[in-house]
């Protein structure tokens, strides 16, 4: 007796072949389940193929732009990191900064005490024994956050006495600077008298109105060279 169980292959790959055999591709319903299996099948990949091309590629793109990103971010990272360890260091730096501009403001005078510290300059020169011959302070000059007054000056006197003269001024509780230094010998029959021509400039910081006045005009300054520019 014949055992029914057995599974006969070459029939089976025979009913199978015959479900492809004779199809109406108008009409997909009417096919044998096989048919109906296989394209399903083919249909399914296609989709998730070209789903791949059609959007994943874009997702990969973004997430290897990010990836790219991550040795920068890890530098920040460190460097952030690095700065909060340090952070108390830094807060005593600012402050020692901060005390010293402090100190540095104090030194420069104000609007109202412009007069006194060039009535102090005339009079270190007095006080060493020259002689002036014209003292001819400047038209200021208006930076961000202070104002630069030259003076032009020139006085006779004995060689010594001109650098006792500026050691002075360098004393005085004012900042003062010389520049573009002259000596030459007088225009006169005194045996060693000299001349000493020089430019000293002297510096105020400028009042709250005055830094506000400042602000504005270079906000103007600017829109004007905006507005050449879209010429």
């Amino acid at each position: 007796m014949a055992d029914k169980s057995t599974f006969d292959l070459q029939a089976w790959l025979a009913d199978a072949g015959s479900q492809f055999q004779g199809l109406n591709t108008a009409e997909p319903g009417q096919w044998p389940w096989l048919p109906k299996l296989v394209t399903f099948i083919v249909v399914a990949v296609a989709a998730v193929v070209l789903g791949w091309f059609l959007l994943l590629t874009d997702f990969q793109a973004q997430l290897d732009g990010e990836v790219g990103k991550e040795p920068a971010l890890r530098a920040d990272y460190t460097s952030k990191v690095a700065l909060a360890a340090n952070r108390p260091e830094l807060e005593k730096q600012k402050k020692q900064v901060e005390e010293y501009v402090i100190q540095l403001e104090k030194q420069l005078p104000s609007k109202a005490e412009m007069d006194a510290l060039l009535s102090d300059i005339n009079q270190a020169g007095i006080g060493r024994g020259l002689q002036f011959e014209y003292f001819r302070p400047g038209a200021e000059v208006i930076q961000d956050y202070y104002a630069e007054q030259p003076i032009a000056l020139r006085v006779n006197g004995r060689y010594h006495d001109f650098g006792t003269f500026a050691g002075d001024v360098a004393n005085l509780s004012r900042i003062v600077t010389l520049h573009n230094f002259q000596i030459g010998q007088a225009n006169n029959k005194e045996p060693g008298l000299l001349f000493l021509e020089t430019t000293a400039r002297t510096y105020r910081y400028l009042d709250a109105a005055e830094v506000e006045e400042q602000k504005r005009a270079k906000a103007k300054e600017k829109e004007k060279a905006q507005a050449g520019g879209k010429k």
